[in-house]
């Protein structure tokens, strides 16, 4: 054996041969979410399927830092802060509220975003073709998709006339979900926007809905997913049917949702931060919007509603919770 290859000990300080001085950190992917971890496992399985199709793997040669707000969107400046100084390789967005936060707090680290809204309308990218700046990522479309959750409301309840809209005034998505819906020719009828920033606020603007409104959507946002089990629960107690952005409010006991399958736009989002770990610019990938949407029904809440889901509505559902 070479001499080289021993470990040298001189005056009682060890050199290590030159191939451990060669190791190089892994690159660190930074995770950021406008809420908590509890309700993620499906969509973090999808983002780590992604980050393997374009060949990376956590911890053998990638890590992810994660960073959750906790629905607390105040915080999300100083979590994107502590991610930059991790020295991160690549900023994945979780949510509108991370997304804006991300790109005002940073100009040069690549950012692969998540968001239910238009992010051109939003101020995130120049195109969908050609993001510009170092942001790219997937939008799930939430804001177009308000117009179709209303109609599957119509489709319930033909005979409805008043309908209401729960969203948060602190999301950048609420304005642009408001100028849709108001612009909706399927509305025809009186339309009300409920805000809620916190639990006590949504408490009241159900006991609003149930005298002002025959049915009710939930706008996309985090503070209002983390409140889910509440939402539904109030929905029941209140007797108002209502709509959700995502299939996790219905598993939690409400009425119906209709969404993008979030775990396959979480894969997405995997592979092009895999991308950008690459070497490929946020610039020339662009924004990817699905293809795919599932239209979910819980009939166990429909009973406790006291409601009959037709079979018409029943003809279009992808999935049934019983």
């Amino acid at each position: 054996m070479r001499r080289r290859d021993f470990i040298k000990v001189i005056g009682g300080t060890v050199a290590w041969p030159l191939a451990a001085h060669a190791q190089q950190p892994l690159p660190v992917v930074g995770h950021i979410c406008g809420e908590s971890a509890e309700r993620w496992t499906d969509r973090l399985h999808g983002l780590a399927r992604g980050l393997n199709e374009a060949g990376y793997f956590e911890g053998q040669n990638v890590l992810i830092e994660h960073r959750w707000a906790e629905a607390n969107y105040d915080q999300l400046p100083t979590l994107v802060a502590d991610l930059i100084g991790r020295r991160v390789a690549v900023i994945v967005a979780d949510g509108a509220p991370a997304a804006v936060a991300a790109k005002a707090s940073n100009t040069i680290i690549p950012i692969v975003f998540f968001t239910g809204g238009d992010p051109v309308q939003i101020g995130l990218v120049a195109s969908l073709n050609r993001p510009g700046g170092n942001l790219t990522g997937v939008s799930v479309m939430n804001v177009e998709l308000a117009t179709k959750r209303l109609e599957l409301l119509h489709e319930l309840m033909p005979g409805a006339a008043r309908f209401a809209m729960l969203v948060n005034p602190n999301n950048p998505l609420t304005e642009p979900v408001i100028t849709e819906l108001r612009a909706a020719p399927a509305v025809g009828h009186q339309l009300e926007f409920l805000s809620a920033t916190t639990n006590l606020d949504i408490d009241a603007a159900f006991a609003d809905a149930q005298k002002h409104a025959d049915a009710l959507l939930v706008a996309s946002d985090g503070f209002f997913a983390s409140r889910r089990v509440q939402l539904a629960m109030l929905a029941v107690h209140h007797r108002v049917p209502t709509i959700y952005s995502s299939a996790d409010y219905v598993k939690a006991g409400g009425l119906m949702s209709y969404a993008a399958n979030f775990p396959d736009a979480y894969r997405q989002v995997g592979v092009y931060a895999g991308r950008v770990l690459k070497g490929d610019k946020p610039t020339n990938l662009p924004v990817v919007q699905p293809t795919k949407f599932e239209f979910v029904i819980n009939l166990q809440a429909a009973k406790m509603l006291g409601m009959t889901i037709p079979s018409k509505l029943l003809a279009l559902v992808d999935e049934v919770i019983e």
